[in-house]
């Protein structure tokens, strides 16, 4: 039997099937919990996570046969109440309902309207990001006119949906055909939501547009800021977010908007300290001059050697500051792990660069031990 890694068995496991057959035999009468709980757990660990919620999916179905119009009403008599409505942040929802939107979109997409009452419920239990996406495939424009509803819902999980599952770039989501621009009317009614839950997603999904379309993105920024319509705090919060992927690639507009010069005349110079080995760290210094006390902000990207001859840069923030006096001296020592599963270490010429302000101020090659 494959053994799953920790976040997998506290997601789905036999407490948490005995838990979700608990609330369907209480909601339909011939609902066989026992016979469901066996039929799960019979597969469950030997699947990846993905695969668990398709697979519990699955036997819902078989457990309560027939298309959304049948099994609508005994999904929403098993939902236990929403979440918290007094919460604003962090409070994801029970994994366990997952595949309940597996469920709907199984039997469902002939059903766009029904379906999306269901998911609009589902939602405020556990976010249907992924489940809402084949709806919008085939029912782009009724799903659309749905969410532009849901800007103004009670609920701050139902409004966040229109936001997360309209995302082009979704982490495990299938991918929808709206144009990069579709949804901003959308996101314009969305930012100046009073709950960061909603606004995070909102600044993830301008991300996602700002790897095609930065400029897009920045007027965006500009608008909104123009409009007044949030908090300044949180705005100021939000377009950092937003930006965070343009300022690693170091581009102009986007450390402007910030408040950094993307010209200041600014020297920098770096050192290596020590040997770096894989399993310890690499340790450098840095010093920059340039005038008065501007701000900066420092990243680092270390260009490691892969397999094949290829390299690799990775960016890694190091310090959003002020020069004092036209001086700022900072150190970093920066982890060389040996064992990381998703990105194993090659020992061989590596380089560190300096950037600030989004520009390479410095630059120094290194060997990298085994």
């Amino acid at each position: 039997m494959a053994q799953g890694f920790s976040l997998k068995d506290q997601l789905f496991n036999a407490e948490k099937t005995r838990y979700l057959a608990g609330l369907f035999a209480a909601a339909d009468p011939s609902f066989n919990a026992e016979a469901f709980q066996s039929r799960v757990m019979a597969r469950l660990l030997d699947l990846e996570l993905k695969e668990r919620m398709a697979w519990i999916a699955e036997c819902l179905q078989q457990a309560v046969p027939g298309d959304l119009p049948d099994v609508a009403p005994v999904i929403l008599k098993a939902l236990p109440p929403p979440l918290d409505p007094s919460k604003s942040d962090d409070d994801f929802g029970d994994f366990i309902f997952a595949p309940l939107g597996d469920w709907v979109v199984a039997v469902g997409l002939d059903h766009p309207e029904l379906a999306l009452d269901v998911l609009e419920e589902l939602t405020q239990r556990f976010s249907m990001e992924w489940a809402i996406r084949p709806f919008l495939n085939q029912h782009q424009d009724q799903v659309l006119v749905r969410m532009a509803s849901w800007c103004s819902h009670d609920s701050y999980h139902v409004r966040r949906l229109v936001s997360e599952g309209t995302r082009p770039r979704l982490p495990w989501g299938q991918a929808v055909g709206l144009g990069l621009a579709d949804p901003l009317p959308l996101l314009d009614r969305l930012h100046s939501d009073p709950t960061r839950y909603v606004t995070r997603s909102v600044a993830n999904h301008l991300n996602d547009i700002s790897k095609k379309f930065p400029e897009l993105v920045l007027d965006r920024l500009q608008d909104w800021s123009r409009a007044g319509q949030q908090a300044a705090d949180e705005l100021r919060w939000m377009t950092s977010h937003t930006l965070r992927g343009l300022v690693k690639s170091g581009h102009p507009g986007a450390m402007k908007m910030l408040g950094y010069d993307p010209d200041a005349e600014i020297a920098a110079t770096l050192q290596v300290i020590g040997k770096s080995r894989i399993g310890e760290a690499l340790e450098f210094e840095v010093t920059l001059n340039g005038k008065g006390d501007q701000p900066v902000l420092v990243d680092y990207i270390v260009h490691f050697q892969r397999p094949g001859g290829k390299t690799s840069a990775k960016v890694h923030k190091l310090k959003q500051t002020a020069l004092c006096d036209g001086t700022l001296n900072l150190s970093k020592k920066h982890k060389l792990k040996g064992n990381a599963t998703t990105f194993k270490l090659v020992p061989g010429a590596h380089r560190l660069e300096i950037q600030v302000n989004g520009q390479v101020r410095a630059a120094v090659d290194f060997d990298l031990l085994d």
